[in-house]
């Protein structure tokens, strides 16, 4: 194949289309096929039927259970890279996640189709949630660089968490498998973890230098501006950084209420839980416990993963493929300051967020002890 490289690290990949054009490109689609045969069929004929009629060069690649979504996404890139071309995804936020995971070493440009119960991610960037409409809008699609978060090695487009959050989505899984695949069933799911008794976790927390020690259920951290906005903390959603949101220690009725305010789009009023920006956060669970292995929450797919925890944003953009006329320049300190990722943009970012992080803290930090 040949070896024009976008991304160093990768020897596969060819010279992208012209920057900022995503039309004409062949489509390699990883398509979620485990909601239901008939949906499936359904999907599969509206992606044949308009690419067929466009003329567009399309190959689609299933994730149905009989081999791991990442190795799917892996044969997909594959494929894209032989064509020039870019890899769909089409699924929910799991499924955007693993695409996004295997493409972004290629230097790919990535296109969506929603398929989710929620469609942050799609949303946020003015992608149709209509099957046949995002289709349509990628045969005139151009690329926008679009913030990545990172845990560690692993990407995020909407959001990354652990403690309580990871549980929630769990038991909302587990309940949508019996119920449906309906909002309402998540929040009926959302209502019964809260009015469990949960953990308390002991973390501490290294943000440009400075360390704190805070017990808290829950730490979350938000790379989506529409998801942050509905949950109320539009002003914490600052370009080029990650926004985390941590709640004091608090009880069962008090967990209801955050919930009811976030719900009501009315979070950053609540005294219990304390919302601030970085561009790169360390936690480590506290009294030398590096390198146990924590359950995390990575768009909406729970996994383990070895402390420390390091969150930050990545120095390398996803292209995403938007609607033309929703495409736009790159905010100030968006794209290009990611990219260069010096260490005194970070630190900048960090001293800005310092003050709330630890003013939230002296409320929430506990006694010494393990979690």
């Amino acid at each position: 194949m040949p070896t024009t490289t976008i991304a160093a690290a990768d020897p596969r990949v060819q010279a992208p289309a012209e920057a900022g054009d995503g039309a004409g490109l062949a489509l390699a689609i990883v398509l979620n096929c485990g909601s239901g045969h008939l949906e499936t069929q359904e999907r599969l004929q509206t992606l044949h039927g308009v690419l067929q009629a466009a003329g567009r060069r399309h190959e689609v690649f299933c994730i149905d259970g009989q081999r791991p979504p990442a190795e799917v996404a892996a044969q997909a890139v594959d494929w894209a890279v032989a064509q020039g071309g870019a890899v769909v995804a089409a699924g929910g936020d799991g499924t955007l996640n693993t695409v996004a995971q295997a493409l972004l070493p290629a230097g790919l440009p990535m296109g969506v189709l929603p398929q989710g119960t929620f469609n942050y991610f799609a949303r946020n960037h003015g992608i149709p949630t209509n099957m046949e409409q995002a289709v349509h809008a990628l045969l005139t699609a151009r690329v926008q660089p679009v913030q990545l978060g990172l845990l560690n090695d692993r990407v995020f487009l909407v959001n990354a968490s652990l403690g309580l959050y990871p549980q929630l989505l769990q038991d909302r899984e587990s309940f949508k498998k019996q119920f449906g695949r309906y909002r309402f069933n998540a929040m009926l799911a959302a209502l019964g973890t809260i009015l469990r008794q949960h953990r308390q976790w002991t973390l501490e927390l290294d943000l440009g230098g400075r360390s704190v020690v805070v017990r808290t259920p829950t730490l979350f951290v938000g790379n989506n501006r529409l998801q942050l906005e509905q949950l109320g903390l539009a002003e914490a959603a600052a370009a080029g950084s990650l926004t985390a949101v941590m709640v004091k220690p608090v009880g069962r009725l008090g967990l209801l209420g955050l919930a009811l305010r976030g719900a009501l789009g009315r979070l950053a009023e609540a005294a219990n839980a304390v919302d601030f920006s970085f561009r790169r956060l360390t936690v480590t669970p506290a009294h030398g416990a590096r390198g146990r292995r924590l359950r995390v929450a990575l768009d909406g797919e729970v996994l383990t993963m070895r402390t420390p925890l390091t969150f930050a944003v990545s120095p390398t953009p996803l292209r995403l493929l938007v609607p033309a006329g929703d495409a736009q320049d790159v905010p100030a300190g968006g794209a290009a300051a990611r990219e260069a990722g010096s260490d005194a943009a970070s630190g900048a970012a960090s001293a800005r967020a310092a003050p709330a992080v630890w003013a939230g803290a002296a409320g929430a930090a506990g006694a010494a002890g393990q979690p």
